[in-house]
């Protein structure tokens, strides 16, 4: 337990801080008046001030805020406004701050996936096997194939392959694939694995090194991967494909993730514990990058609609309106982050 928690600490701030330099790095170059820079939320552990800007770190680590003058109305002195006011600033000059910290969460993906790929590289979509009596065998696929897409999705990688697959149910999926040079397409219908509790084509392929600059080339599809399972993951969750025990909050990612992640990688030695750790960074700075591009209320997407719309019309919404709306926003979140952490508490203890 004791390294589940190191392991989850370290995952989390390492993703959080990268989002919140961002933000913070940005609105230096910008001139905009950073008031505190903080890790973790609740009551402050550690602190320190420099240059007007106090530092902090708190007890718990699971968000963080970089907090500017004026932002929201808040945050101003009694004199009023500095000249490095949140609001004083140009506006592509706040569009640029509030976009930097989803931004700094990808660059951070990118990097991640780079020392991954450095370590072991992802399978591709070139076969190197197909089992017998498999709806892969039924449909004439067979060792050497190359397959492009399925459903007219591009499947760089294995991977890709897979995570298709194992969605599509039991629906047929048009596969094209290049055997020889020469490009073929066939119709498959999955087959489901009751061990699994998914649907599966019936293939495997194995890892490459990955050598020169086919690094940074894997590096991009490994980051593609998680981009694409993000979307997919939300638009299963907004149709209500999901179930409650497949939502995890920060209890349920330290427990069932990197709890259980940690316990399986340990006896295979410490590479093994590394490459699964950054595999989780990777996934969880994707979607804390993606999550925070939503157009809804106190996130990073919310704020750039309000800065749209001041380009469009002109002139900014009033910061104590638009401080409103994000109150609302930041309300509705603390209510979803309790929900969140009892159903993890029930996921955990309730079976």
């Amino acid at each position: 337990m004791f390294m589940t928690i190191v392991w989850f600490v370290l995952i989390f701030g390492i993703v959080v801080l990268s989002h919140e330099f961002g933000h913070f790095i940005v609105a230096k170059l910008n001139g905009i008046h950073v008031v505190e820079f903080s890790i973790g939320m609740g009551p402050v552990i550690f602190s320190f001030g420099k240059k007007n800007t106090k530092y902090a770190i708190r007890l718990f680590p699971i968000g963080g805020a970089c907090m500017f003058e004026g932002e929201d109305g808040l945050n101003v002195s009694e004199e009023g406004e500095s000249e490095g006011s949140f609001l004083k600033a140009n506006v592509w000059a706040r569009i640029a701050t509030v976009f930097a910290g989803p931004l700094f969460n990808f660059i951070l993906a990118f990097i991640i996936a780079v020392i991954m790929v450095s370590m072991r590289a992802p399978a591709k979509n070139i076969l190197t096997g197909v089992l017998e009596n498999s709806p892969a065998e039924a449909a004439g696929l067979r060792e050497g194939d190359k397959i492009v897409s399925i459903n007219g999705e591009k499947t760089p990688l294995f991977k890709d392959i897979t995570l298709i697959a194992f969605l599509n149910n039991e629906k047929p999926m048009d596969i094209v694939y290049i055997r020889d040079g020469e490009k073929n397409e066939v119709t498959l219908t999955p087959m489901y694995d009751e061990e699994l509790g998914g649907y599966l084509m019936g293939i495997y392929s194995s890892y490459e090194e990955a050598k020169g600059l086919q690094v940074f080339s894997d590096a991009y599809y490994e980051m593609r991967y998680c981009v694409v399972n993000t979307y997919k993951s939300l638009g299963m969750l907004l149709t209500g494909n999901f179930k409650k025990e497949d939502v995890a909050g920060p209890v349920g990612i330290a427990v069932n993730v990197v709890g259980k992640t940690y316990e399986y990688s340990k006896d295979y030695g410490i590479q093994k514990v590394l490459y699964n750790m950054f595999n989780i960074i990777l996934l969880l700075s994707v979607n804390l990058g993606i999550l925070n591009l939503l157009p809804l209320p106190a996130l990073d997407g919310g704020r750039l609609v309000f800065l749209i719309i001041e380009l469009i019309r002109g002139k900014a919404v009033p910061p104590e309106k638009e401080g409103i709306v994000h109150f609302v926003g930041l309300v509705f979140f603390m209510i979803l982050m309790v929900l969140v952490f009892f159903n993890d508490l029930t996921n955990i203890f309730g079976h």
